[in-house]
């Protein structure tokens, strides 16, 4: 007999048993038959106390999930809300554990059984959660049940971490090492993989960014992780495995624990979920340099995360990109702001301030086009490796050493200051007889006060250092001045290449409006600390046709279409501004900007759309579907519009289709605009209401109109019927007749 027996009632019997069943891994669900089996066998149990092998219902959906939280465990969530319904007479679990390992979790399932008088039944007993004492012993055994889980962990995670620090944790390895018969870390012995790992990392040496690998592995697979067998899997080498690659340091030879931390956070939904973040290489757990053979150094390592960190377009150096934009990445606003890059057009660069679309946009904010901007930044450059000033940049180099040496010095002492400090706590704790605890403890803190502020003061130097943007060597900037502009302009110098160059002398630009909309001011700022300030004349970044093509458009332009005005500056040698042939449209627009005159639309005996829906009373869309449909002859002029043949068979056929259409109205008035007459658009706008409000009162018979040429409403407007509708429209009311009085 299972103790509190008598605390089933027949309207628990009446409700449905619930057999929770959970296992944490399914490790133990394959491995521990028997404790699965006991789970199931509870269902026994249940009708042995009374309940209907109907009523009885097994919830084993959570097997092989762990009990620290109910966020994953849908079995968990169906049996709380059936307790909530109050469907539940009992809940059956083999222990009390198995139902949650979280006190937060059990709580709530406790309490809600406690609400809708449902039991809870174990292999101990059976608890009626109205009564205080069953209660205080469940959830006894709750906090001893998510006590000893933690104790688990703990000891669990302390052993993790142990034969972790002696580096001897047998962790997944990258593409590229496998573990020995001795479980040491060594290299792939295949050939290949080996190969493609190193190959790897010479392409990022060589291209510097991560898509560059890319693009150096195109058409080649690379290996993946070994395989149950052993054998590496083949494929693609993607963005995300190449960054992958790049930061784990096991390449370069380093043991590493704990570069990532799992949390739990609670979502806006109230769920709890689990993250998993990287953190900074000083957070590490474990570090172990020169643990294995790496296919790179350390020194290496440090380098690419170094230059994968600058390649960040959004928050590294702006690194230079292909585009053809020169100041690209260390060019900013005035009001501060970074300026991107558009090329709206395809070839045609614009400068933008990043904060025209945010609430910090200021009127000084510019938007402009890289022409001009890049070709006064590159005469600059020019002019400032001049032999005279070369050699001015020369001398102030030196001096900006010396000054930067002068600044840095004061934090050199107070480190060295702070290092002879932290030198002289150490001896005298060492001299302490570890006896005396009294004076022992004492130099222990003073000890531990001075090594703060030694790395407080290294802290400080290196910022220091980290502030100052780097020189340039002076043979460097000797070499490259002397050779710069043939490098500058060579077929084989790239975009990249030219911005490269650029940023050996040039530090960042700053473009500020210069009080008119015509110019603008160019801020620079050299790698030296030098400045200077040029304006420019903004006019001059729109790139212009020559004046002889104009000329020519001129000549040939009145009595030319667009194709064949374009075929002839093509034929003249003549291209757009844009260095592009001449085309129809590009022809079309010279001549429109600069109003030259189209050839007559029209031959003898023809008339456009406008004169022929005038001419027969109907509307131009009417013609122009004429057109489309094979009603109407006509032929496209040299500007683009139709002209029609009108002999008059064509008007009497033209006039015969109108009058048979269903579309035409039959009322139409040939009659032109009488004084006095307005259309609709104008009526509404002398009367101030919106135009439909016309078309209603015409319908209703309120007001008088007729139809015109193009069928098209004239509305008599007296003064009387002006002052009636006025009327009518402030009183709300439009009943009656609105028409004139001698309608």
């Amino acid at each position: 007999m299972m103790r509190g027996e008598q605390k089933i009632t027949p309207g628990h019997l009446d409700r449905t048993a619930m057999i929770y069943l959970r296992q944490s891994t399914l490790m133990q669900v394959r491995e521990h038959g028997e404790s699965t089996a006991r789970q199931y066998g509870l269902a026994g149990d249940a009708a042995r106390l009374g309940w209907a092998p109907g009523r009885v219902e097994v919830i084993d959906c959570d097997l092989g999930l762990s009990g620290r939280t109910a966020t994953h465990r849908e079995g968990f969530r169906e049996l709380l809300g059936r307790v909530c319904a109050g469907e539940v007479g009992a809940v059956f679990g083999l222990e009390i554990s198995r139902l949650a390992r979280s006190s937060a979790d059990l709580s709530r399932l406790l309490e809600v059984a406690r609400l809708t008088d449902t039991l809870v039944i174990d292999a101990d007993g059976i608890y009626d959660l109205a009564d205080i004492n069953d209660r205080l012993l469940l959830g006894l055994k709750g906090q001893m049940s998510e006590a000893e889980l933690h104790l688990l962990h703990s000891r669990l995670d302390g052993a993790r971490l142990a034969a972790a620090a002696r580096g001897d944790l047998r962790l997944p390895l990258p593409p590229g090492y496998i573990h020995d018969d001795a479980g040491q870390v060594v290299k792939d012995p295949d050939e290949e993989v080996a190969a493609a790992i190193s190959d790897m990392f010479a392409a990022f040496t060589a291209a510097g960014s991560a898509y560059g690998v890319v693009a150096a592995f195109t058409g080649r697979r690379f290996p993946g992780r070994p395989g149950p067998g052993g054998q590496p899997s083949w494929g693609a080498l993607t963005y995300g495995r190449v960054v992958d690659l790049l930061h784990n340091p096991v390449y370069a030879g380093a043991y590493t624990f704990g570069r990532h931390r799992t949390r739990q956070q609670v979502d806006a939904d109230g769920g709890v979920r689990s993250r998993t973040r990287k953190v900074a290489r000083d957070q590490w757990q474990v570090l172990i340099p020169g643990h294995h053979e790496g296919y790179i150094t350390w020194q290496d390592y440090l380098a690419i995360e170094t230059k994968m960190a600058a390649n960040q377009s959004s928050s590294g150096e702006h690194p230079p990109r292909e585009g053809g934009a020169l100041c690209q990445g260390i060019i900013y606003c005035g009001c501060g702001r970074h300026m991107g890059v558009s090329y709206p057009d395809g070839d045609r660069a614009y400068y933008l301030c990043r904060s025209r679309t945010e609430p910090r946009h200021t009127p000084g904010c510019i938007h402009a086009s890289a022409t001009a901007i890049d070709a006064a930044v590159t005469q600059a450059l020019f002019t400032a490796i001049a032999p005279a000033e070369l050699e001015l940049a020369l001398a102030a180099a030196g001096e900006v050493t010396a000054r930067r040496q002068r600044v840095t010095r004061a934090a050199e002492l107070a480190v060295e200051r702070a290092r002879y400090q932290a030198g002289r706590a150490e001896r005298a704790f060492t001299a302490c007889e570890p006896e005396n605890r009294l004076v022992a403890r004492t130099l222990e803190t003073r000890w531990e006060a001075r090594l703060t502020e030694l790395t407080d003061a290294r802290a400080a130097l290196a910022a220091q250092l980290a502030e100052q943007a780097p020189l340039p060597e002076p043979g460097q900037l000797a070499s490259t001045a002397a050779r710069l502009p043939e490098l500058w302009n060579a077929p084989t110098t790239t975009s990249k290449d030219r911005k490269r160059l650029l940023r050996t002398l040039l530090s960042s630009i700053t473009l500020m409006p210069a009080g008119h909309p015509s110019y603008l001011r160019i801020g620079l700022h050299w790698n030296s600390g030098a400045t200077d300030e040029l304006l420019i004349d903004r006019s001059q970044q729109q790139p212009r046709t020559s004046p002889e093509a104009i000329d020519l458009a001129r000549q040939l332009g009145p009595a030319m279409n667009n194709t064949d005005l374009a075929g002839a500056l093509n034929t003249a040698g003549h291209t757009t501004a844009h260095g592009r042939p001449f085309d129809a449209t590009s022809a079309g627009n010279l001549r429109q900007y600069h109003e030259i005159a189209f050839p007559e639309p029209t031959g003898d005996g023809e008339i456009t759309i406008a004169q022929a829906a005038a001419a027969l009373g109907v509307s131009k869309q009417t013609i122009t579907y004429w057109i489309s449909h094979g009603y109407l002859t006509a032929r496209r002029g040299p500007a683009g519009q139709w002209a029609i043949p009108f002999p008059p068979e064509v008007e009497t056929a033209c006039r015969e289709r109108a009058a048979k259409s269903v579309h035409q109205h039959k009322d139409i008035d040939r009659q032109p605009r009488a004084d006095g007459e307005y259309s609709i658009t104008e009526t509404a706008a002398r009367l101030g209401i919106n135009p439909p409000r016309i078309y209603d009162w015409i319908k209703q018979g309120t007001l008088t109109a007729r139809r015109g040429p193009g069928a098209r409403h004239r509305i008599t407007l007296t003064p009387e019927t002006e002052a009636e509708c006025r009327k009518r429209i402030a009183s709300g009311t439009t009943a009656n007749s609105l028409k004139p009085p001698d309608a």
